[in-house]
Formats: C-alpha cells, sequence, structure tokens
C-alpha cells in the first residue's frame, strides 16, 4: 500500500492521523515500510497492523514511543510481555502503577534529553521560549517527547526554536477554543456527561489538527503524497 492508501485505513480508527505522522513514526524506527526503486513507500498489511498498535498505546496508554518500541520489539521475539502502565518517576525511571484507567506518562528529563537526541543547552533554550515545559515535579509529560523530536527535526532545515513561538501561540489558541467548547460537559452534574467531554476533547483535537495542516498546505499551494 501506499502512504496515502494506509492514511485513509487508519483514519477509520484514527481519524487525527496524518502523513506527517506517519513519516515521523517511521523515522523513529516504529516501522520499516519497503522501497520501491523510486523511492516511494510500499507498506505491507503488518506494517499497517503495526502503525495501529503504536497509535493505539499512544491513545489509550499515553505511552511514550520509546517504550512502545520496545514492547513491540519483545513482540516479536515471541516474548510475553505486559503493557506497561506509566506514572511517576524513581530515579528518572518510568515506575509501574496499577491503575483502573490510563494515566498520562511522565518521563524524567534524562530520558526526554535521550529520546529527542538533544542536550541540555537546547533543551534549556527551548524551554525559555515556552515549546517544551516540565510539570510541576520537575518532570515532562510524554508527549514532550514527541515536541522535542519534532523541533529538533525542524532545527536541521535551519528553523530555529525562536520561529516556532508562533505555531506554539497558534497551538495555544487552538485548545482554548477547544476547551471552551468542552467546558460546559466538564461542569455537568452528570458524571456520564463529564466522562464524556474527554472524547469530545479528543474529536474536537483530531478536527483542528486537520483542518490546521490543511491550511498550511493550502497556504503553500503544496500538497503532502
Amino acid at each position: 500500500m501506499s502512504i496515502g492508501t494506509v492514511l485513509n485505513v487508519l483514519r477509520d480508527e484514527f481519524p487525527e492521523v496524518t502523513i506527517s505522522k506517519i513519516r515521523f513514526l517511521e523515522s523513529e524506527g516504529l516501522v520499516e515500510p519497503q522501497r520501491t526503486p523510486s523511492g516511494y513507500r510500499k507498506f505491507s498489511a503488518e506494517d499497517v497492523e503495526r502503525l495501529g498498535h503504536v497509535l493505539r498505546m499512544q491513545r489509550d496508554h499515553y505511552l511514550p514511543l520509546k517504550v512502545i518500541r520496545e514492547h513491540l520489539d519483545a513482540m516479536e521475539r515471541g516474548e510475553a510481555v505486559p503493557l506497561p502502565t506509566l506514572g511517576r518517576q524513581r530515579d528518572g525511571e518510568a515506575v509501574q502503577e496499577p491503575s483502573d484507567a490510563p494515566t498520562v506518562a511522565r518521563i524524567g528529563r534524562a530520558e526526554l534529553l535521550a529520546a529527542a537526541g538533544i542536550d541540555e543547552r537546547e533543551l534549556g533554550e527551548w524551554e525559555s521560549y515556552g515549546l517544551v515545559v516540565p510539570l510541576e515535579d520537575g518532570v515532562y509529560d510524554a508527549e514532550a517527547a514527541t515536541v522535542a523530536s519534532l523541533i529538533a527535526e525542524l532545527g536541521r532545515f535551519g528553523i530555529e526554536p525562536r520561529h516556532l513561538r508562533v505555531m506554539k501561540a497558534a497551538a495555544d489558541r487552538e485548545a482554548g477554543l477547544v476547551d471552551q467548547v468542552v467546558a460546559p460537559l466538564k461542569r455537568h452534574r452528570n458524571p456520564q456527561t463529564r466522562a464524556h467531554a474527554q472524547a469530545r476533547t479528543k474529536e474536537l483535537a483530531g478536527l483542528t489538527v486537520r483542518l490546521h495542516a490543511a491550511l498550511v498546505q493550502t497556504a503553500l499551494g503544496v500538497r503532502l503524497p
């Protein structure tokens, strides 16, 4: 399958997924599609299934890519490994915590540096621009590793962190708009209605991401394959 076909297949379950996301997961070693002599990606059914596992573990269990990669590699080796649930940190390492519901994964500073392949100076600069923000206890949301990796990748094209402040501001405004829409659900007295707020937030977030990507492509006059 071409990357466009893969996108259409995955969007049935993951409406927020984009071609850029698939390419990023490939660059992180989560999937390795074959290449035609002319350089086009060709995905097998196994590749698509693996991508589905990755996206599902990110969505449902909030796991960082490093943990997901290790889990899938162990499965391919035929090892019976439980799906980790990440929570608090101990000596910079994630500690499994039993929970009835998924908990947001946390990663330590050293793990973030390693995942993004950056040093303390770069991370400090990104924090000064508000691109990466530590939590109150000094650790980071697992998604910070994805943000840091993308900032590093853009840097290879000469796009400096200071240039990305406009993207951060736009993301904050979009998040504020989504939060404004779901706020009445969060304040509702019915517990089921409040629980529905999280699903509605994910749905709206996926739509805003797709719209943002489409607007950027339209402004540039390009279309991703």
